[in-house]
């Protein structure tokens, strides 16, 4: 095959390998420089020669917005000239396509928009007399909390944490310390809850969702719909994640469902610049990986 010469002739044997693999999970983990983009781009188009060219059949995540681009502009060079109705996206891009696709079906408006943290704050505040605040409402200034408190509650979706598991674990997790300390933590824990609750009523309210919920709402789509999840496995013969590492729980789950019981999914990392640690992003899941999906 010509295009396949073309697609290999620069790469070394390591490179090589890991474009050409079959036949379950790969991954590639190698630091800055070494051509990690390079191998990803390259197996794209090595699956795609091998499913007719038909870009719906793989679907590659990233980060950003510009590693998308950048993926698809590469992936564009190494094929024939045509049109290509790509699944090259970030996790939210993807997750806001399934969404607006299929969000009817578990109740969430055909028709959201996407708010930002500011966005989010903003909602918060002209909402603040409806939250249920106790140990979390200041004397003095009336929002102290607000950005801590949506930081609080996008760090659960990005563990993959919904209102009603919140609700649970205030109710049951494991608490020490004394009578009174446990007491006042788990009242704490419950007020936490409470907002956490409100907070996604009044999103829902103005037909909005925010950045955590629509990987939260995505996985909550395939969970409850597996006919559904069904129909995009089969869709995606191959899976290939970009910057594996900066994956956060929520994310993780997420490409566990969609890679399915063929487990075609190619996970490239460094694992030295987990970038998006902040985020939840951890460097447990490039060695969960390797148990997840045994090679």
């Amino acid at each position: 095959r010509p295009m396949e010469e073309t697609l290999l002739a620069d790469l070394n044997a390591s490179q090589r390998a890991a474009v050409t693999h079959r036949g379950g999970p790969l991954l590639v983990v190698a630091g800055a420089g070494t051509g990690k983009t390079t191998v990803l781009t390259r197996r794209y188009a090595h699956l795609l020669q091998d499913l007719n060219q038909d870009p719906s059949r793989v679907l590659a995540l990233t980060f950003t917005d510009k590693a998308a681009v950048e993926i698809e502009d590469r992936v564009l060079q190494l094929l024939p000239v045509g049109t290509y109705d790509f699944w090259i996206s970030t996790f939210h891009g993807f997750c806001q396509r399934i969404l607006e696709l299929h969000g009817l079906e578990i109740g969430l408006p055909n028709r959201f928009h996407v708010l930002t943290p500011t966005d989010a704050w903003l909602l918060l505040r002209r909402h603040l007399e409806e939250l249920p605040l106790v140990h979390y409402k200041p004397l003095g200034n009336p929002v102290k909390f607000l950005r801590g408190l949506l930081q609080h509650i996008s760090r659960a979706k990005d563990e993959g944490i919904s209102p009603e598991v919140y609700r649970t674990l205030a109710e049951e997790g494991v608490l020490t310390g004394d009578e009174a300390t446990i007491v006042s933590e788990r009242s704490r824990l419950r007020e936490l809850a409470d907002l956490y609750a409100c907070y996604r009523g009044f999103l829902l309210q103005e037909d909005a969702l925010d950045f955590g919920d629509l990987i939260l709402e995505t996985l909550r789509l395939f969970r409850t719909r597996p006919a559904l999840l069904a129909k995009y496995q089969k869709q995606f013969a191959a899976i290939l994640v970009d910057e594996f590492q900066d994956t956060n729980g929520a994310q993780y789950e997420l490409l566990k469902l969609l890679a399915g019981p063929t487990q075609e999914i190619t996970a490239v990392g460094d694992d030295d610049q987990a970038i998006y640690k902040f985020r939840g992003a951890s460097l447990a899941n490039i060695l969960q990986f390797r148990t997840d999906f045994p090679m």
